[in-house]
């Protein structure tokens, strides 16, 4: 890591007491959809400990079109507590919120338009007794679309499973998905929270950061839902071009961090995921989403890969019309 600067200061963080519940499940909130809402608490609801045991709060980052509060209370009633920040602080900074609003010994930032299944607070207090020593412990995660069709799932982490510091399968993609991911809140007194320089990849960077420094557990268990929404942060980062860009910021910090790290790779994949982009955009209309993409691969691809790949691309036609 480059220096300490890098990361949020822990400052505002207060420090554990021995009175603490052992998970914080914290969910922020902006504009959401009622009933992705309801699935996230219901879920969570379903596997209660009681406030004793688990602290389970809404922190809403300033919604303009909807009233979480009352939203909250519905699904809940005052069973799950509520905040809102005073200003809309954007990703990081409402999950750094969420962080600094936490007391239980395990931080859980489920998102509200994703979900766990059953057992997952269990499961996971097994695998935390298993391995005492590390700061992150993940599941496997669903891929659903907007009406909850299964369309994919993460795939296993084996170098993980038993535990350990390897974070070689960050390199490239972001082979975890938050709502399968605990950690441990200590870690974050001591190394800071999400990076406010990252959108796309700050959790990547997160991930990778937490099991780089303290270890961590991947399990095959396959125990959250991640939804894939056209209007989640994640869709729209990627209509900009943002995503891409984003992608290279943290290459840049993986190459400065990691010495396995190889750019030349990370270029390619980041180049490749660019055209896929500006094609996605392009079948669906989204002119603006594709032009956005399309630049960046033109303007930060090497001329000979350009060149290969339209010359691929008529090849591909030529056999489609034979």
């Amino acid at each position: 890591m480059n220096g300490r600067t890098e990361v949020p200061s822990t400052s505002s963080l207060p420090q554990a007491d021995a009175a603490r519940p052992l998970w914080s499940v914290m969910i922020p909130t902006y504009n959401p959809r009622a009933d992705y809402l309801e699935q996230s608490l219901s879920s969570v609801l379903a596997q209660d400990l009681g406030p004793a045991r688990m602290q389970i709060q809404v922190v809403d980052d300033c919604s303009t079109r909807v009233d979480v509060a009352s939203a909250v209370k519905s699904i809940a009633g005052e069973r799950v507590a509520f905040s809102k920040n005073v200003t809309n602080l954007g990703l990081a900074g409402c999950w750094n919120s969420c962080i600094e609003r936490s007391r239980g010994m395990w931080v859980h930032i489920l998102h509200q338009d994703d979900y766990i299944c059953p057992g997952f607070y269990e499961r996971f207090e097994e695998v935390a007794h298993r391995h005492p020593n590390v700061s992150l412990i993940a599941a496997r995660s669903f891929v659903i679309d907007e009406g909850g069709i299964i369309t994919g799932v993460t795939s296993r982490l084996r170098n993980l499973e038993a535990g350990g510091r390897s974070v070689d399968d960050f390199f490239y993609c972001t082979p975890i998905l938050c709502p399968g991911v605990v950690v441990c809140r200590e870690f974050y007194e001591r190394y800071g929270g999400f990076r406010s320089d990252l959108t796309f990849t700050l959790d990547c960077e997160m991930w990778a950061r937490v099991i780089g420094s303290c270890g961590g557990v991947v399990i095959p268990d396959v125990l959250a839902a991640y939804r894939s929404s056209s209007s989640n942060a994640t869709a729209r980062l990627e209509s900009t071009g943002e995503a891409i860009v984003d992608i290279a910021r943290k290459n840049q910090l993986f190459q400065d961090r990691y010495a396995t790290f190889d750019r030349t790779i990370a270029e390619r994949n980041i180049s490749r995921l660019a055209m896929q982009n500006a094609d996605k955009f392009s079948k669906t209309g989204d002119r603006d989403a594709a032009s956005a993409n399309l630049s960046y691969w033109k303007t930060n691809t090497k001329a000979v890969r350009r060149l290969r790949y339209f010359i691929g691309k008529l090849i591909r036609k030529a056999i489609e019309q034979l």
